[in-house]
């Protein structure tokens, strides 16, 4: 019948930018549920360094809450390079990468998916090690709390968006633990010298207005690496 047309084709829209990010994030993290590997294993590791730093360094109730900003910060960074090195881990295992990137998920939503989940793990550890550290190194954690939950937020934030890019170059390297290590160390540096500084003026009394400057290179920070880490990583992990 020649009036007659034909049924319009109906164009299916991919997934946005975020939720394609948030359905990777969702598989690492169900999967993390399921196995609690990474935050169990960097959780035992925090606890051990805040007892090994409260007896080796104690130097009585009055002094002993100076040790609390290393303390904490030294186990995020080392975290840091548990999580991310188990999460790549995860990806070459089947060639899950692989299929991972055939995919309908753009590059950018690959990493800030993956980078999502890592900082996940990161907050969850950082629960588990600050209320310790506080304990066992005397700091007034509810005073305290809520300024340094903001300092641990937004350098986790950069730490994970810098450690992500750094990981997935290294994904295919055989000691790739140790490559991440040494590449991703000097590149957090400035953030986690920041991230000392700020907490060390916290515990010391300084109220979250005099953190200002500190606040302000931890989101410059978060910044470049976010936003640095979103552009470069097809070409990474192309690479």
């Amino acid at each position: 019948m020649s009036g007659t047309t034909s049924p319009a084709v109906r164009r299916i829209e991919p997934p946005s930018l975020l939720v394609q990010a948030w359905l990777v994030a969702k598989k690492d993290l169900t999967i993390e549920r399921r196995t609690g590997e990474i935050v169990v294993t960097g959780g035992f590791f925090g606890a051990l360094l805040a007892v090994l730093a409260s007896v080796a360094f104690y130097g009585g109730p009055a002094n002993a809450h100076y040790l609390a900003p290393g303390t904490i910060w030294i186990a995020t960074a080392f975290a840091a390079v548990l999580a991310l090195g188990r999460t790549w881990h995860r990806e070459r295992e089947d060639g899950a990468l692989e299929a991972l990137l055939a995919g309908p998920v753009s590059r950018a939503a690959v990493f800030y998916g993956k980078a999502i989940g890592v900082g996940a793990f990161l907050l969850v550890i950082e629960a588990i090690v600050v209320p310790i550290v506080a304990l066992l190194l005397h700091v007034d954690l509810p005073r305290v709390a809520g300024p340094l939950a903001l300092l641990l937020v937004m350098a986790t934030i950069g730490i994970a968006a810098a450690g992500t890019l750094f990981g997935a170059m290294t994904v295919r390297t055989r000691a790739r633990e140790l490559i991440l290590a040494a590449v991703l160390f000097p590149l957090l540096t400035p953030t986690l010298v920041v991230g000392v500084s700020a907490t060390r003026e916290l515990v010391d009394g300084a109220t979250l207005l005099e953190l200002r400057d500190h606040l302000q290179l931890l989101g410059l920070f978060d910044l470049v690496f976010v936003g640095g880490g979103g552009a470069l990583f097809g070409a990474v992990i192309d690479a």
